[in-house]
């Protein structure tokens, strides 16, 4: 498998952010999760499709508080 170039690596992370963004808070796992499913069958290879799952969560750092403006059940200024 060829891997990708950073300036292609670059302009399809900020396709992704888009998408993500564009399927919206409510439907964003959904999406990441079909995106995944759609990818593993390009791949085609269910060993090279663990590695990647593993790669993905190894050092997933955990989100920071600041990272948003609300906590569940609130709204902004609260």
């Amino acid at each position: 498998m060829t891997a990708l170039g950073a300036e292609a690596r670059d302009r399809l992370y900020a396709e992704c952010a888009r998408a993500i963004s564009e399927a919206g808070e409510e439907r964003e796992s959904l999406f990441l999760a079909r995106l995944a499913l759609l990818l593993f069958e390009q791949v085609a290879d269910e060993a090279s499709c663990r590695a990647a799952l593993a790669q993905a969560l190894d050092g997933l750092p955990v989100p920071s508080l600041s990272a948003s403006s609300t906590t569940p059940g609130t709204t902004a200024g609260e």
